[in-house]
């Protein structure tokens, strides 16, 4: 199962390691933590009621279909699709076309966004989710390099 990577705070008691602590016992023991994601591509199962199926496994949330992996995205609306929304998708190589699913109705990117992504050479799709994650099944099984950034339905 694919969470979101932001952790669940909890009050710090006095016994506890303040987060600076604890991140310098995490690196002397070489351990490192990284956002979760499904190392592989698979196609979308399903998609509704907040999150997604896929792989045998189902996430709750906005997800990020990429060719290194299935991995948690933060946006929950259209309005959340901010140039910084996108890192993770520009970080990538290898993508042609990036499908971008904004919910149930279609919503125009920011211009700024737009112009970032089509400067690494990627073509950009806007489309409604449902749309977007069929889309994304078709041109998967066909092999093309393709990505998919889709906000979930509720």
């Amino acid at each position: 199962m694919i969470r979101r990577p932001t952790p669940v705070r909890k009050r710090r008691k006095s016994a506890e390691l303040s987060e600076t602590e604890d991140r310098a016992t995490r690196a002397e023991h070489g351990i490192q933590l990284k956002p979760a994601h499904f190392p592989g591509r698979a196609p979308i199962d399903s998609y509704g009621d907040g999150g997604f199926r896929f792989a045998e496994m189902s996430h709750r949330g906005s997800i990020l279909c990429l060719p290194s992996g299935i991995y948690a995205w933060a946006p929950q609306t259209p309005a959340d699709l901010e140039p910084s929304s996108f890192e993770t998708v520009l970080d990538e190589d290898g993508i042609e076309l990036l499908l971008i699913g904004t919910g149930v109705d279609l919503v125009p990117l920011q211009p700024a966004s737009r112009e970032r992504l089509e400067a690494r050479g990627m073509r950009v799709e806007m489309m409604g989710t449902g749309a977007a994650a069929r889309t994304f099944n078709v041109l998967l099984a066909e092999g093309r390099a393709v990505a998919a950034a889709l906000l979930a339905i509720k």
